[in-house]
């Protein structure tokens, strides 16, 4: 039971890392830096954004592992 405790608090770490990055790369996109540093701000919030659904479904997929 400890080693899946150790893997739900990864997953969530992991959750919670893409999600802040997500949000930061969100943040740069709202200074206005101009088009070519905009489009590569989009690239990364998709890139980001698939990283958050990833980490939510590993997290889910150990937390119903967890389940008696």
């Amino acid at each position: 039971m400890d080693v899946l405790n150790l893997e739900l608090a990864r997953a969530r770490q992991n959750v919670k890392r893409a999600e802040t990055s997500l949000n930061h790369a969100k943040e740069m996109l709202d200074e206005d830096c101009g088009v070519g540093i905009n489009l590569a701000l989009c690239d990364r919030i998709r890139l980001e954004q698939k990283r958050v659904a990833e980490a939510r479904k590993r997290l889910m997929k150990i937390a119903r592992a967890a389940l008696p």
